[in-house]
């Protein structure tokens, strides 16, 4: 992925070497798998699940003296700066394309460890997640070597769809899809709730592949193999794969993010067409998806 050249993000907040009182939050928020792996579950609407868990009651930073970012550390963080720079010249472009009025964009919070956010306490091992009570994406960037190392999900697009997915929550934030969305989760049973969840996801990968189209049409970003890696990451975190990585068989109805297929086709029919308007997941029937 092409980046020599490009602007750095304002709005990216380095926490790293700061932690916070983390709360005993276990496995419920997501039914841990494989620790490191199944966090990739947990990355589209976990700061909303804390929220609604442990409120937004928050302590007071505590600051850690052992963490020494290396070379990769500061590469990722660079990479994250200018990939969330690229969001806001695409969406705030595409907000004024569409009429959809003046695009507010989020905050990123880098950390390392564990983290207070406005949906309360969350560790690593949450993996990235949006909190739209903060309208703030948050990432500790040993993800991505997880990643690279757990489950052979590897280059720096791959880790760009990642911040574009959970950038790709902000705006379903803004248009008022994501409070919609879980409104009706609290009104209906733990199966439809899933797949109200698993609805948003695939539109938020939609939505992470517009944003690749259209940054590539302004910056020229992408280069041969990148989309690849994209979607062989996408293929990977799938609740089916997952699951049957974890326990050896899929369980359906507790799938929150989509199925391998449908992520890849999700994000690969955004990185296409690059057209907000065609990432309709909340129409069809949910065996269409």
């Amino acid at each position: 992925m092409r980046l020599d050249g490009r602007r750095k993000s304002g709005n990216v907040n380095d926490r790293r070497g700061v932690s916070g009182r983390t709360l005993g939050i276990g496995g419920g928020i997501v039914g841990v798998v494989i620790a490191g792996i199944i966090t990739l579950l947990s990355g589209g609407n976990i700061g909303d699940v804390l929220n609604s868990v442990i409120g937004n009651s928050l302590s007071q930073p505590q600051y850690t003296q052992n963490y020494t970012p290396d070379a990769e550390d500061e590469r990722l963080a660079d990479l994250a700066s200018k990939v969330l720079a690229g969001t806001e010249d695409v969406w705030t472009d595409e907000f004024r394309r569409q009429g959809w009025g003046e695009y507010e964009c989020p905050k990123l919070v880098l950390f390392s460890g564990s983290v207070q956010s406005g949906c309360g306490s969350a560790t690593s091992q949450t993996g990235p997640f949006y909190c739209s009570a903060d309208q703030t994406v948050y990432i500790d960037l040993d993800f991505f070597k997880q990643m690279k190392d757990q489950i052979g999900a590897d280059g720096d697009f791959a880790y760009a769809y990642v911040i574009a997915h959970e950038v790709g929550h902000h705006v379903q934030y803004l248009l008022g899809t994501l409070d919609k969305a879980h409104q009706l989760m609290n009104s209906v049973s733990e199966r439809e709730s899933n797949q109200i969840s698993v609805r948003l996801e695939l539109q938020a990968d939609y939505y992470a592949g517009v944003w690749a189209h259209r940054d590539n049409e302004m910056f020229g970003s992408l280069e041969e193999g990148d989309v690849e890696n994209a979607i062989n990451a996408a293929s990977k975190i799938g609740d089916d794969y997952l699951q049957r990585k974890a326990y050896g068989r899929e369980m359906p109805d507790s799938f929150n993010h989509g199925r391998s297929s449908q992520r890849v086709a999700w994000l690969s029919k955004g990185i296409r067409t690059g057209d907000p308007l065609q990432g309709d997941t909340f129409s069809p029937a949910y065996n269409q998806l």
